[in-house]
């Protein structure tokens, strides 16, 4: 299957953040997050075309990327703070490469396909909210973050 067939097949839609989505869980159990309750666990079928990227950004809470079909994802985590950049590729199980990666929460993250489309998943924990989402590109300083070996990244924002 193309990418459109698998858009169509699985009923995406347009994500914020690039790529295309549609939400398959949402946990009806309830975690106490900062007194907040919240959903305990989100789960999501996220795909992004070879000319598309998953934009710079945070998530407040855990998230797991698990992939399942299409080209290799390239998915980019930057701690800000300790300015530690890690790259994973996840593509079907081979040496020094899994199918699946952690981002935790705060970390800024970003991804492509590095082919004409990668299909994943994603589970956040606590669930997602949209309220605890926000883009790099609107955190104060964040350019000062793009030099270096973060330079070339800049295009994800």
């Amino acid at each position: 299957m193309g990418a459109q067939e698998i858009i169509n097949s699985l009923n995406l839609k347009p994500h914020p953040e690039g790529g295309w989505y549609r939400e398959l869980h949402r946990s009806s159990l309830r975690v106490t997050m900062s007194q907040e309750s919240r959903c305990a666990l989100t789960s999501i079928y996220y795909l992004l075309e070879g000319h598309q990227s998953s934009r710079w950004h945070i998530v407040k809470a855990d998230e797991v990327w698990h992939f399942y079909a299409g080209a290799p994802l390239e998915l980019f985590a930057y701690q800000p703070i300790e300015r530690g950049l890690v790259r994973r590729v996840l593509a079907p199980p081979a040496a020094e490469i899994e199918p699946a990666a952690v981002i935790p929460a705060g970390t800024w993250q970003a991804a492509r396909s590095l082919g004409d489309y990668s299909l994943v998943g994603c589970a956040v924990g606590p669930g997602f909210e949209f309220a605890d989402f926000s883009f790099v590109l609107d955190a104060p300083g964040h350019g000062d973050h793009f030099t270096g070996a973060m330079r070339p990244l800049r295009e994800l924002l």
